[in-house]
C-alpha cells in the first residue's frame, strides 16, 4: 500500500516538491553561509519523493542553540510561506477522495517545512504516522 500510495504522491505533486526544495537547496549551498538550510533542503526533498512509510523525529543532540536560532531564522525568511503553500496544497488535493491520503502527507511535511534544522526522517512501519515526534 506505501508503495502505490508513494507512486501516486510522486505522480499527483511529490516530484514538484521535491524539484523546488532541491532548487532551494542548491541555491542555498552557492550562498556558502546558508549551507545548513541546503542540506536541510535536500532532506526533505528526498522525503518528499517518497513520503509515505516514513516520519520526522528529533535528532538527539540537535536541539542546541544553533538549530533553535537557525530554525527561527528559516522560519521569518521561508518557513511559514512554505508551510502556507503545503496548507492550500493540501486544500487542492483533499478535494477528491483518492487526494486525501495526499493530503495528509502533504500536511504531514508542514512541521519539517518550518524548523528543518535538528530533524531526521525515519522509516515506519504504517503508510500513515499523524505522531510528530
Amino acid at each position: 500500500m506505501k508503495t502505490l500510495l508513494n507512486i501516486i504522491w510522486l505522480v499527483f505533486g511529490g516530484l514538484w516538491l521535491a524539484l523546488g526544495y532541491f532548487l532551494a537547496g542548491i541555491i542555498c549551498c552557492l550562498l556558502i553561509v546558508t549551507i545548513p538550510w541546503g542540506i536541510a533542503s535536500f532532506r526533505i526533498a528526498a522525503y518528499t519523493l517518497w513520503p509515505f512509510g516514513r516520519m520526522v523525529v528529533d535528532k538527539p543532540g540537535g536541539t542546541g542553540g544553533f538549530p533553535l536560532l537557525g530554525n527561527v531564522i528559516w522560519l521569518v525568511v521561508a518557513g511559514i510561506w512554505i508551510a502556507i503553500g503545503h496548507v492550500l496544497t493540501a486544500i487542492a488535493m483533499a478535494v477528491t477522495i483518492i487526494g486525501i491520503p495526499l493530503a495528509i502527507a502533504n500536511l504531514k511535511l508542514i512541521p519539517v517545512s518550518l524548523m528543518p534544522l535538528g530533524k531526521q526522517i525515519v522509516p515506519t512501519n504504517s503508510p500513515f504516522v499523524t505522531a510528530y515526534r
